[in-house]
């Protein structure tokens, strides 16, 4: 073939290729405009340099949206609905209409980034916000993923059919695959070796469905120009593949009481010849990827007796046979990745999430505890912010630290291995201002403040400016939205309500605090502010939500405050007082459940019934809802959930599961207290057994919102703090 034919040849292909993305562009916005969008053009040009790019711009009353691949164009579409048309798409709106006259801008808008990865998800994630999302929930999700630049995600669903399919190749029966495979709601525990088979068995329904809905977010991902991060092989093998098989394996011990699967030794023969086939049936299933996602020795996973450089080595190798191009994407956590496991793999094989770079950093930031002096050598790695711990609800963020480190980790000598951010929350549809904020990020060239930031968000996210709405924000960043770095907690400041009821109760999860590091009437003076000028936006769905979120927060911190106080009255043996304070706290749960029921994203119901509609088969309904429930209360076995600290650390401040548990637990403690101080014996409460009792319950609850969210918030603030 000549060079002229080959030319031709390949313009065609391009032509074809750019024409066929450019339909995946115009359905994406078809989508999450309720195919309302009329004069829009979308181009893809080349960049003159190799950063990505958009450029919004009119012509002749016709939106034009260049960039130059599918990322940059959808990112572009979302800059102009939020910074020129003031709409805001999020996750308790992700669908709006466009008006039938568009808003032009009236000069060109160019924002580019040098920073090409945006990355998106953890393992957690996927137990703790998507474990039972169907399609229609997902397709939403990776539209909203590349309306805010992400082109990198973890893509773990359906790995749970490779693993299948492997093990029947080696002999084992369905019954001891399904020993090994975790339930649906722990899946992320499962891949990241934490523990096997709890919340099992599986059905086979189960493993038909993931492979389906996982295949259909793959060529998603690919149509939107998302590559996805699959899971590379770890090491991690059946506990008794030694017995069965006479594998070379060591026990990497217990996480939280369960016991890990093993590890198989890179120095055993085997290890290759797993690692093999394991991608091998990967690739039958889902294709080759251009990044696994691969974290040996999770969360104090025992390495002794590892040669740990020999295990990188081998762990790369596998990879490598696999798809010799492919990148291996690693956890920044705790000690994790081990040094001796990195230091010798080829500059670009790796790349570091630097998982929770807005608190406890590892990329050289000489004020965290975490700090690696040379940040990760000569591996490429990415900004990360965890944010969320468990699905805890609250207002949380650190937003001048989020900002600041970003731009201080770019000017540092280690930045020049930074390729990007990440969003690594454990879990998901909580503080949408703090995801907008992160994935501007790398479109911003130069620093800014939080202050001068918000006002362009507010005037997005509610359609128009306000003064009161603007004074109000600027608390929430000052206050709950700049929680300081040496916060005790994980995550939000923790409800008590959510709390296994005591006496001065510090927190509500093993690892998180309850402790106020601001007072609590900020919190109700924003309500109030918002509550001012609600009439204004009572058509806006981002402000209802918001405003019932931040008076769920003012509620949680006035029962904070009511908690320190019903201990002293108890302590002083204040029978009166310690009625009428804890009848208050009581009360107070009540109110914030009927707050709740407002919006579906904080309904119980919406979890649960999320879970029973993946089946029509009764059984597996069952299973499903026990997992769901389960996972929001006591986690795991009396073991993990007691002796291992698991119990309420995914607690919800949900509608349902507030009236139908929490108060119930609190209710009970009270009387009992009461009791004691009035000299009566009383027997200590099971608090366990009551937890693990709701997580057998059948009730139904409601995922539709209920009620008038304005009218019920204005009528709650008004019982609660009497204004």
């Amino acid at each position: 073939m000549n060079i002229k034919m080959s030319i031709i040849l390949l313009s065609l292909l391009f032509i074809f290729n750019y024409t066929q993305a450019q339909n995946h562009e115009n359905e994406l916005i078809q989508r999450v405009t309720n195919n309302s969008s009329q004069n829009i053009s979308t181009e893809i040009v080349a960049s003159e340099n190799e950063n990505d790019f958009f450029e919004i711009s009119a012509k002749k009353n016709r939106l034009i949206i260049k960039g130059n691949n599918p990322i940059s164009i959808t990112t572009g579409f979302n800059w102009y609905l939020k910074y020129t048309a003031g709409i805001h798409i999020s996750w308790n709106n992700p669908v709006q209409n466009l008006p039938e006259k568009l808003p032009l801008p009236s000069k060109v808008i160019r924002q580019e980034t040098n920073r090409h990865l945006r990355y998106y998800l953890n393992y957690c994630t996927y137990s703790y916000s998507m474990a039972f999302w169907n399609w229609t929930r997902w397709e939403k999700e990776l539209d909203w993923m590349a309306l805010h630049g992400v082109n990198l995600a973890l893509s773990i669903a359906g790995n749970e059919v490779v693993w299948y399919n492997l093990l029947k190749r080696i002999g084992y029966t369905t019954n001891e695959i399904n020993e090994f495979i975790a339930g649906s709601a722990y899946m992320a525990w499962w891949q990241m070796n934490n523990l096997q088979g709890w919340g099992g068995p599986n059905p086979d329904e189960w493993y038909k469905n993931q492979e389906v809905l996982q295949k259909k977010i793959i060529t998603r991902m690919h149509e939107l120009g998302i590559e996805p991060v699959l899971p590379g092989f770890a090491g991690m093998v059946p506990r008794n593949i030694g017995e069965k098989l006479g594998y070379n394996v060591s026990d990497p011990g217990t996480w939280c009481t369960f016991n890990r699967p093993a590890f198989l030794k890179p120095d055993d023969p085997n290890f290759n010849k797993f690692a093999d086939m394991y991608y091998e049936e990967m690739e039958k299933l889902y294709g080759k990827a251009n990044y696994y996602a691969i974290d040996p020795f999770h969360e104090g996973g025992s390495t002794k007796g590892i040669d740990l450089n020999a295990a990188g080595e081998t762990i790369m190798g596998a990879m490598k046979r696999a798809n010799p191009k492919a990148t291996w994407v690693v956890q920044a956590w705790h000690d994790n990745p081990r040094s001796a496991m990195i230091e010798n793999l080829e500059k670009h094989d790796l790349l570091v999430l630097d998982l929770y770079s807005e608190k406890t950093p590892q990329w050289g930031d000489s004020n965290s505890k975490w700090r690696r002096p040379e940040g990760f050598g000569k591996h490429d790695w990415l900004y990360c912010m965890l944010l969320n711990f468990g699905g805890r609800i609250g207002l949380h963020g650190r937003m001048d630290r989020v900002i600041n480190g970003f731009y201080d980790a770019e000017a540092h000598i280690n930045g020049k291995t930074l390729s990007g951010v990440g969003a690594t929350p454990e879990g998901i549809e909580n503080n949408p201002v703090m995801f907008e904020l992160l994935y501007e990020l790398p479109w911003r060239k130069d620093r800014f403040t939080k202050e001068e930031w918000l006002r362009s968000y507010t005037q997005a996210r509610y359609g128009k400016s306000d003064a009161t709405v603007n004074e109000a924000w600027l608390l929430l960043a000052q206050y709950p939205y700049n929680c300081p770095t040496d916060y005790p907690g994980e995550g939000t400041v923790e409800s008590l309500f959510c709390a296994r009821p005591s006496i001065n109760p510090k927190r509500a999860s093993t690892w998180g605090s309850a402790k106020l590091f601001y007072k609590a009437d900020y919190t109700r003076q924003v309500a109030a502010k918002l509550l001012s000028v609600a009439d204004k936006f009572e058509d806006n769905e981002n402000f209802k939500y918001d405003l019932v979120d931040i008076l769920r927060q003012s509620l949680s911190d006035k029962g904070n405050e009511l908690s320190e106080k019903i201990g002293k009255a108890y302590e002083t043996k204040d029978i009166e007082k310690f009625k009428v304070l804890s009848d208050s706290f009581l009360y107070i749960i009540q109110c914030q459940d009927q707050l709740l029921a407002t919006q579906s994203n904080f309904k119980v119901g919406n979890w649960i019934e999320q879970a029973k509609s993946l089946s029509e088969i009764e059984e597996n309904r069952d299973l499903y809802e026990w997992n769901a429930r389960t996972l929001i209360t006591v986690w795991g076995n009396k073991s993990a959930s007691e002796a291992g600290g698991l119990h309420d650390y995914s607690g919800r401040e949900w509608n349902g599961l507030l009236s139908d548990l929490y108060y119930h637990r609190w209710k009970l403690f009270f009387d009992n207290m009461i009791k004691e101080m009035q000299g009566e014996n009383v027997v200590p409460i099971d608090f366990f057994a009551i937890e693990e009792a709701w997580t057998h319950q059948k009730k139904a609850y409601s995922d539709k919102s209920e009620g008038d969210a304005l009218q019920i918030a204005s009528t709650i603030y008004k019982q609660v703090f009497g204004e």
